[in-house]
């Protein structure tokens, strides 16, 4: 079972990365009707290249999905896309010189928009992506979930100096006892279990990721309650995880996607209302989106807050906006804007955590903080990011937003190739604003 996981998380996509590198022609995905079977998508290969290009914007289809329905009239977008901006020409991370939409083509990108006050700049769809289908957020889910936190912080319904296990008793005894809430949010917990996409025996391999439903092992999907110790996120979060003695909470940066389920835990819990609920009455049905959204959702069908999100890229933008604009939605305040604020309020504590983490040290990153990535928090520069390419953009000092959707065969963000040439060129380009 072990060497079977690792095949699906890690192996297709390097050699798949590899092949399409060399010129050497890939696999189509889903040809013909039935699709033959060679090109079929499924819960194995739905996160390997070129696969993704088709299950990242379908996964309703290899996964099982709870919807996030909108509300409302449509918040429209002023459309004066001046689409030289694509022309303009950028050097990516090898330091390849190309026009700004080739460079994201290059780099495995299914879509971008930039926006700068309410006009969309730039708008640019890869190879059968467009303005009407959903796409995985991955990652970028979790300052969704930080968004929505923020709502109960505001109401006064939770202290984020407490632990999370004063308001989820089945939290006693875990990892995540002895930490805070805002340990969690700035990915400081100290917990022992790490995150990897490459170790074959890793228990977030074996474990997490089959209780999330995100990933693949013979006979794990037919799993039941009765019989399954660990059976949804949840008894993971609860049964597994424990404390890492060799260090205090709020003392190293150390990214865990664990953290985000805990606070998406705590907002069902403390709300009353299901995750997916209260995302789309507090959040989704007020920002004037364009279409329904979705969540994915682990083995006990609950969603996969630290991941699962799906949105189309303009409903994206529409939460960017709403950030960018301190929670506010034309007259209307969606999130507290003290606590949208406080993301870019970093101390030096954060920015001394970063640093001294050997995989993102050497990033571009300032800090991290209520689950946003800090660029330059002088100029409010903050992203959200997801494994595979996937990024929220914000520059409130150019009262800019840029969001991009990608398919890039590695998942991790750290000293990826793809991921750093798009997010240079981003940077590059709304500087020129």
């Amino acid at each position: 079972m072990k060497v079977l996981l690792v095949f699906v998380l890690t192996f297709p996509c390097l050699i798949n990365s590899l092949m399409a590198e060399d010129g050497i022609d890939v696999p189509s995905v889903m040809e013909g009707t039935p699709p033959i079977r060679d090109s079929q998508a499924t819960m194995k290969n739905y996160r390997n290249y070129p696969f993704s290009g088709w299950t990242f914007q379908n996964m309703g289809a290899p996964l099982n999905v709870v919807m996030v329905p909108r509300g409302g009239s449509i918040n429209e977008l002023n459309m004066p896309i001046k689409q030289e901006v694509g022309k303009r020409v950028f050097k990516d991370k090898s330091g390849d010189e190309m026009a700004f939409e080739d460079l994201f083509r290059a780099h495995y990108a299914r879509g971008v928009i930039l926006i700068q006050g309410n006009n969309v700049l730039y708008e640019k769809y890869y190879d059968g992506f467009g303005p009407h289908k959903q796409h995985i957020w991955f990652s970028m889910s979790k300052s969704l979930a930080s968004a929505a936190l923020g709502i109960l912080i505001d109401e006064g319904k939770l202290d984020i100096k407490k632990s999370p296990a004063a308001y989820i008793p089945e939290l006693k005894g875990s990892g995540f006892e002895r930490v805070t809430i805002q340990n969690l949010l700035d990915m400081a917990s100290s917990i022992d279990f790490k995150e990897t996409y490459t170790d074959m025996n890793s228990d977030f391999a074996l474990k997490y990721a089959v209780a999330m439903n995100m990933g693949w092992l013979p006979g794990a999907r037919d799993a039941q309650p009765e019989n399954t110790e660990i059976y949804g996120v949840h008894d993971f979060l609860s049964k597994y995880i424990k404390p890492n003695k060799n260090l205090d909470p709020g003392t190293d940066f150390d990214y865990n996607s664990t953290n985000a389920d805990v606070i998406g835990w705590l907002i069902a819990r403390i709300s009353g209302q299901p995750y997916e609920q209260f995302i789309s009455e507090r959040i989704w049905s007020k920002l004037g989106m364009e279409h329904d959204a979705y969540f994915t959702v682990d083995r006990a069908f609950m969603p996969v807050v630290t991941g699962g999100m799906n949105s189309t890229l303009r409903d994206a933008a529409r939460f960017a906006l709403m950030i960018r604009d301190e929670g506010k939605v034309k007259n209307s305040q969606i999130i507290p804007s003290g606590w949208i604020k406080s993301a870019v309020d970093v101390s030096e504590k954060l920015k001394l955590n970063m640093n001294s983490n050997p995989n993102y040290g050497e990033e571009s990153w300032e800090a991290y903080h209520n689950m946003w990535w800090i660029l330059d928090s002088t100029k409010g520069e903050f992203c959200a990011t997801g494994i595979h390419g996937q990024v929220i953009y914000i520059n409130k000092a150019k009262n800019t937003v840029m969001v991009w959707y990608s398919n890039q065969p590695g998942a991790a963000a750290p000293r990826n190739i793809n991921y750093q040439s798009k997010l240079m060129a981003a940077r590059a380009l709304v500087a020129l604003l």
